[in-house]
């Protein structure tokens, strides 16, 4: 037999089903399913594995700036400069072992929240062709096409399955589609071609979960081959981030200058000096300088940092190193809304009567058809909608003003409880002292409530109130009136009491009800009749002739800490998209509702109808996204970041995989479904938009500390090769032996792990931080300059003070006056270029003792053996006037730049 092909089986019925999958309702006999387990294999999702350690470091390697180092490191070792090679080839493996370590440790804490989709399943097999069918639990990787299998409250669909029988079945479908109210399922023998997937009411996929009723059904796709999978194909290769793009476009600017730099140191000695390749490992050194040889570990220390600060504090997971950066630079964050905006569960908003004005008596009789729908009927866990209006009936102070009742005074007769093709539920309850009456309390959707009535509660609610003391009714037993009547009924105004209901006034009430569903309300209808008491049961048959008492409005309750972190998300300048399957009125009434205004909406119908770039154009201006399909987010993610956002999804079920994987940065919570989590990039502790402001405020933190040493190494590298350059042309000798500069690179590279413990000032977190590679352009080509001129006063201070410095015979007192100069300088660069205000105390200690190996070292004794020489106390007192003046021009260039190429912000510009 064939492997069953999805679209062949869609929408075809049942018996045709059976039929193409070879079965039959008594389900397969056991050698059916050996052959077929041994033909399609076992009913499980393609797993995935943590990479291994010698694979995970190699795949650290890959680093654009680790793949320089190495490159330098191997023409270094070419040009016999083993120092070089060797402190080159410690970094390397320092800065992958670390970035290995973290994303290890990230990896372990993200797979202990995996869990199985589920274990066993209830499957209907026979021993023999001819045997009776039994049913049994078997693990669900045993499950084959053509099983018949069991469904009941509580169970989790173990594979897609088209279902046979059903009894009031819902499902929870989150997972699949995100939305959180429980979708009706049922056999249909004529199921329509138009229907979305997830629609169909006689298919259910692997991964969702059964909310209330039971059935059976013929499991149609296992394994790889159900929707589940198919949604999933392993985390693949990572798309590239905001991250990457920076990293590649610096790398490629350092590749450039470090590929001129050494023709050039050559071509210039060999021109102007005779020099020939015996400058070649002196080249080899310049370009080694050029390159910050310790942004590995610093990158990987910054961020191993602050992920195991936010694992630690906020209980999140950043399961790929480079994604805090990623997060730090999104501008724009892109989520559902249920269970993120919301609460996932409703709220009473409202009670209202026929005529749309408030009446706290259709609330009353809600909450007693809930109370007794969910004491008498055997639900799987408690439906929401009845929770929020007990909630609600709990809270009021008091009942109606004429009902001298309680909700919860009534004694329960029976209970119909809600079906998903009767659309109804009905409590059918006893008012004390009154045993000859039962009162059925109908509440459900409008449309299946308006047609069961007859009459309509035609008294506006400020003229109820009207109550008489009803006469004693007969016992159903004994016929006798009953002797202790102690208790009052309500009544309408006789006035006005009741009247027919006709289609006029439906299609009244109808109008009502869709006006509120407009406004983001979700609508449920109340009736109420008197019966005669009976010992029989009650049925579907009975919920006729009923009276309509109104409406009660229900919507969904904001998050408690949604309004605030919206707010917060405002001030970091982070622009919030929702993508929503929702209705655009739910949707737009959720935003207003936490001061996020919607403005025009665009549905999925519309986004079909554009183009890419009319969709680019139109989600810049764009909040909410409804009625929303996988690919629609796709395709709105991917718009944006044409547009050049950076992008962040938030999701957390089977059908955010698509996006999770578009988005730079993908983003669950850790009840997220399995495969989801293995998906994205950081995991939070709950769907909560406050956990998000927490990572971008440390990936904020992170990039900034990164952006500061990038500054800092390049432009003070840029500066020092300028120099080099200069002063290779103008003397006669090298201007700093390779020893000396490999010395000189070790003391800067050492002192700049500090910068790891660095804490960017406050407009850092105010500002999405990319990093943009023409920003560094400018930074450190302007500052580089300045750098080189500083050196430039210090060459022609040493040509005052030792006139022999310009000569053969003065190059170590040449060597000593730069080296001192050299290390002070970047001593000064790491205090005063910093984006914060008081620098921290690594900081400082660093910059400190950097200095003082500059001052040190070419003292006796160590001066000889490097080549250097004690200079005159003049020297140091000119190069002190060089150094205030280099500090005072720094200082206001920073200021300068900063006011310049700082943008200004304004948080109300992004607020309601």
């Amino acid at each position: 037999m064939a492997a069953p092909q999805r679209d062949d089986l869609a929408d075809a019925t049942a018996l045709e089903v059976l039929r193409g999958l070879e079965s039959g309702p008594r389900g397969l006999t056991e050698t059916e399913a050996e052959e077929r387990l041994a033909r399609y294999g076992e009913n499980s999702i393609p797993g995935w594995r943590p990479a291994s350690w010698p694979r995970r470091y190699a795949r650290s390697l890959r680093d654009p700036f680790t793949a320089i180092l190495l490159g330098l490191g191997l023409v270094s070792a070419l040009v016999t400069a083993w120092g070089t090679a060797c402190v080159i080839t410690v970094l390397v493996l320092v800065s992958s072992a670390l970035r290995s370590r973290t994303e290890y440790q990230a990896d372990r804490s993200a797979d202990g929240l995996r869990h199985l989709v589920a274990a066993t399943a209830t499957v209907q097999r026979r021993s023999a062709p001819g045997a009776a069918p039994r049913f049994r639990e078997i693990p669900v990787a045993l499950l084959v096409p053509g099983d018949v299998i069991r469904l009941g409250p509580g169970d989790v669909i173990p594979a897609d399955v088209r279902l046979l029988r059903t009894q009031n079945l819902t499902l929870h479908q989150a997972a699949l589609t995100g939305e959180s109210a429980p979708a009706a399922k049922r056999p249909d023998d004529m199921p329509r071609a138009a229907a979305g997937m997830f629609e169909r009411a006689h298919a259910c996929f692997q991964g969702s979960s059964v909310a209330s009723g039971s059935g059976t059904a013929l499991v149609t796709a296992t394994g790889a081959a159900t929707e589940f999978a198919r949604a999933y194909r392993g985390p693949g290769r990572r798309r590239e981030s905001a991250f990457d793009r920076a990293v590649n476009g610096i790398s490629w600017i350092l590749i450039r200058f470090m590929l001129l730099t050494p023709p050039l140191v050559l071509l210039a000695d060999a021109a102007l000096r005779g020099r020939g390749l015996e400058t070649l490992p002196f080249a080899v050194a310049v370009a080694v300088g050029l390159t910050p040889e310790m942004l590995p570990v610093v990158v990987t220390t910054v961020l191993a940092r602050k992920a195991a600060a936010l694992a630690r504090d906020h209980d999140v997971i950043v399961r790929w190193l480079p994604a805090l950066h990623n997060v730090g630079a999104i501008d724009v964050l892109c989520t559902d809304k249920t269970g993120t905006l919301t609460c996932d569960r409703p709220v009473l908003d409202s009670s209202l009567d026929a005529f749309g004005r408030p009446d706290p008596e259709v609330l009353h009789w809600a909450a007693v058809n809930s109370l007794w729908t969910l004491q008498l009927a055997d639900l799987p866990a408690p439906d929401a909608l009845d929770e929020a209006v007990l909630d609600a009936a709990t809270a009021s102070a008091e009942p109606p003003a004429d009902s001298l009742t309680a909700y919860d005074a009534y004694d329960g007769v029976a209970a119909l409880p809600f079906d998903p093709v009767r659309r109804l539920a009905t409590a059918v309850v006893r008012r004390p002292g009154h045993r000859g009456l039962h009162t059925l309390v109908t509440k459900g959707s409008v449309e299946e409530v308006l047609r069961h009535c007859t009459r309509l509660h035609a008294a506006p609610a400020e003229q109820s109130g009207t109550v008489r003391e009803l006469q004693p009714d007969p016992t159903p037993t004994t016929g006798e009136p009953d002797p202790n009547p102690t208790t009052v009924l309500p009544e309408r105004n006789p006035t006005t009491g009741e009247r027919d209901l006709d289609d006029s006034e439906r299609e009244r009430l109808l109008a009502l009800a869709a006006g509120q569903a407009a406004q983001g309300l979700r609508l449920l209808a109340v009736a109420v009749a008197e019966r005669p008491a009976r010992l029989g049961d009650y049925g579907p048959a009975d919920e006729q002739a009923l009276t309509f008492a109104g409406f009660v409005v229900l919507r969904d309750a904001p998050a408690d800490t949604a309004a605030d972190a919206l707010a917060a998300l405002a001030d970091r300048g982070v622009a919030v998209k929702v993508l929503t399957g929702d209705h655009p009125g739910t949707a737009a009434r959720v935003c207003r509702d936490l001061g996020l205004e919607p403005g025009t909406l665009l549905t999925g119908d519309r986004i079909d109808g554009m183009d890419d770039t009319d969709l680019a154009r139109q989600a810049e201006h764009t909040t909410v996204f409804a009625r929303c399909t996988p690919q629609h987010k796709v395709r709105v993610v991917r718009a944006l970041r044409a547009a050049g956002h950076t992008t962040g999804f938030l999701g957390d079920g089977v059908n955010d995989l698509p996006a999770l994987h578009a988005a730079d940065v993908g983003i669950c919570p850790r009840d997220a479904v399995d495969v989801t989590r293995e998906a994205a990039d950081v995991v939070l502790a709950a769907k909560d938009l406050t956990a998000i402001d927490h990572t971008i405020t440390a990936g904020r933190h992170s990039t900034g500390t990164i952006a500061t040493y990038l500054r800092i190494a390049l432009s003070s590298n840029l500066g020092n090769v300028i120099a080099m350059l200069a002063a290779g042309l103008l003397l006669p000798f090298l201007p700093m032996l390779p020893a000396q500069v490999l010395l000189q690179n070790l003391c800067f590279d050492a002192a700049q792990l500090a910068l790891a413990y660095d804490q960017p000032g406050p407009d850092a977190l105010r500002h999405p931080s990319p990093l943009r590679t023409h920003d560094f352009l400018r930074f450190i080509t302007a500052f580089g300059l300045l750098n080189a001129a500083a050196d430039l006063a210090t060459f022609a201070a040493l040509a005052l003070i030792v006139p022999a410095s310009a000569h053969i015979s003065g190059q170590a007192a040449f060597h000593s006056g730069w080296f001192t100069e050299n290390l002070i300088t970047q001593a000064l660069v790491m205090v005063l270029l910093r984006s914060g205000t008081r620098a921290p105390l690594p900081i400082r200690t660093a910059a400190a003792g950097l200095a003082a190996i500059g001052l040190l070292l070419p003292l006796p004794p160590l001066a000889h053996i490097l080549g250097m020489t004690t200079l005159p106390l003049t020297y140091y007192l000119l190069l002190a006037s060089i150094l205030a003046v280099y500090t005072v021009v720094l200082f206001t260039a920073k200021s300068r730049h900063l006011r310049r190429y700082t943008p200004p912000f304004h948080p109300q510009l992004h607020r309601v």
